[in-house]
């Protein structure tokens, strides 16, 4: 793709956006609790609104999801579209009535410049637990006043930025059937789809954290979550990475998948650290061999 021209100068990587403070909870607290973290990442060029509807423009189709904002916590299948392009929706997201999502933004050299700068940030202390750091992706989300993004889960380790504007994300144990089943995750790692199904007597179940600018939220991997849109438009950034015990965690699921297509009860994955490599392998050779799930 065609690179964005934001008119930088200088060099907007020297960063430094996580303190030692924060540094050291997450350390402290990765890779399975959910924590409130503190960055210096403010008013970059690149996540301005008019950068970010260029960026939107430029990305290829598949990776831009936009969507009415006014939903439900749950919803089944996609929300369905706000009648805008994608440029129209983020240079008119205070009266949209909109979320988008900007996906991979590692696409564009500058935006995979500013992601590696964030990750290598906190490098050391990804590999001291999880070892070496892998698939680094960066989302962009630019959301109206009010807007929700309705309860799902995701596969990566994941740290979401608050730039502008405030939203409340509330998170739930990852691995935990009540919030999750079973076959919900398996069906997700064999193509299925994320969306959850919602209940209101999950909520309190959940943790609520409030992100405004300058806070973090670092998320486990397929923690479920929803999030609510403070008054005023909202821009955040995710980065995320995969690590060995992630993908092991999702081949597992899909091998629980094909052991109960042939009516057996497998036992869900383990959460880290414990491992699922066995189930894992025996996927990945099932697979190979041209198993179907």
């Amino acid at each position: 793709m065609t690179a964005i021209d934001t008119n930088l100068t200088g060099d907007p990587l020297a960063l430094n956006s996580f303190p030692a403070a924060s540094r050291a909870t997450f350390a402290a607290n990765y890779p399975e609790v959910p924590h409130l973290l503190h960055h210096d990442l403010r008013e970059h060029p690149l996540l301005a609104l008019d950068a970010l509807a260029a960026l939107g423009e430029a990305l290829p189709e598949a990776s831009v999801e936009y969507n009415k904002g006014d939903l439900p916590i749950g919803v089944d299948g996609k929300p369905g579209s706000n009648g805008l392009t994608i440029g129209e929706t983020i240079r008119r997201i205070a009266t949209s009535g909109s979320w988008c999502v900007l996906k991979n933004i590692e696409q564009d050299p500058a935006y995979a410049a500013l992601l590696n700068g964030l990750l290598g940030e906190i490098e050391e202390e990804i590999t001291a637990r999880t070892g070496e750091m892998l698939k680094m992706q960066g989302f962009i989300f630019v959301s109206s006043p009010d807007a929700v993004t309705p309860y799902h889960f995701d596969p990566e380790h994941n740290i979401l930025l608050q730039l502008v504007g405030s939203k409340e994300m509330t998170v739930f144990p990852a691995g935990d059937a009540r919030f999750a089943p079973d076959h919900v995750h398996e069906g997700y790692h064999t193509g299925g789809a994320r969306e959850l199904r919602w209940d209101d007597d999950m909520l309190a179940g959940g943790r609520q954290f409030t992100l405004n600018p300058g806070a973090a939220i670092f998320v486990p991997v397929m923690a479920p979550h929803f999030v609510r849109n403070g008054p005023g438009v909202s821009i955040s950034l995710s980065i995320t990475w995969r690590s060995t015990w992630s993908y092991a965690e999702a081949d597992a699921r899909a091998m629980n998948k094909w052991l109960r297509a042939r009516g057996l009860n497998p036992r869900r994955p383990g959460r880290w650290p414990q491992s699922n490599i066995v189930k894992a392998c025996a996927w990945r050779a099932l697979r190979r061999l041209g198993a179907k799930d």
